[in-house]
Parts: C-alpha cells; sequence; structure tokens
C-alpha cells in the first residue's frame, strides 16, 4: 500500500510516500519525499495553481491508495492559517478528485502515533521517522520529514482500525 503524506503550505507543501502494509513488521519503507515550493512574490492563486499542478503530477506518479493531510487544527495567527488551509483543501480535493481514500491529522495526533507522546517535539518525530523508515539520517527539509510521519500515522492507525473494528 502507497499512502503519501502532505503537509500543506502556500510557501512549502510538504510531501512524503511510504509503502506499508497493515499487518508485519512495525518498519516501512520511505519512497520519495521533498517539498513542492511557490514563489512568495506570485499571486495567492497562482501559487494555488501550482500546487495543483505539482501535486496533480505526484499522484499521477506514484497513484497512491491513500492521501493523508495535515488538518489545520489551530494557529495562533489567522495570516498564517488561511494561506496552509487553502493549500490543504487544494491537496484534498485533488486526492478526492483522483479516487484516492483522503484521511486527515491534527499535528498532536501525528505525534502520539509516531512518537508515543502527542507534546513530542518535531526532532523527536523527525527521529522516530528516520528510525521507522529505516533511514540513515533524518529527512531534509523538515516538511517532507512532516509528510512522511503523516503516512506513518495512517498506517498505524489503519492497523489499529483493521485489528480492532469498531461495532456498530
Amino acid at each position: 500500500m502507497f499512502v503519501l503524506g502532505i503537509d500543506p503550505g502556500l510557501t512549502r507543501c510538504g510531501f512524503g510516500l511510504v509503502e506499508g502494509g497493515l499487518v508485519g513488521p512495525e518498519s516501512f519503507r520511505a519512497a520519495t519525499a521533498g517539498v513542492l515550493a511557490t514563489d512568495p512574490d506570485a499571486p495567492v492563486e497562482a501559487r494555488l495553481a501550482q500546487i495543483y499542478a505539482d501535486l496533480g503530477e505526484l499522484y499521477d506518479q506514484y497513484a497512491p491508495d491513500v492521501v493523508v493531510v495535515e488538518r489545520v487544527f489551530f494557529m495562533r495567527n489567522a495570516k498564517t492559517a488561511i494561506p496552509v488551509a487553502q493549500a490543504s483543501g487544494v491537496a484534498v480535493a485533488l486526492a478526492g478528485a483522483r479516487g484516492a481514500l483522503v484521511r486527515q491529522f491534527t499535528s498532536q495526533e501525528v505525534k502520539l502515533a509516531v512518537a508515543g507522546y502527542g507534546a513530542a517535539s518535531k526532532s523527536q518525530v523527525q527521529g522516530m521517522v528516520a528510525r521507522l523508515c529505516a533511514l540513515s539520517s533524518v529527512p531534509r527539509p523538515p516538511d517532507a520529514a512532516d509528510a512522511l510521519a503523516l503516512a506513518i500515522t495512517y498506517l498505524m492507525v489503519a492497523r489499529l482500525e483493521s485489528r480492532y473494528p469498531v461495532v456498530t
């Protein structure tokens, strides 16, 4: 199963593709990771169109089974939150249009799943990403590591959900 994590942002949008299954060893394989960047001097609509085009190429190239986008849960600065929410909306809509399952997790949920502690530091999460994917070093830039952490979170949550189905 291929899971694409997206750490949305208008200037830098992190992405990370992880291969893993719902059973078996707890290690995962990081297939690719990086950052999609836009020109901060360009108009917002041009930047969102660039993110749309770049994410579309990623979706076409890797055909992920699941796309996981960080949920904008709380930000102190609305000036920062709005562009992040716009980029997040592009990622979610594009994945839905391509037929991928879409999940969203808050940063606290990612920290809990990957590091075992909901208030873990960024460096602790990034270190666990490297460890879980058997990487020799922490993925850089941090947006790419965060995207890999989102993909790993989905796989961990899906494993639990498959072991303990919700009874209605």
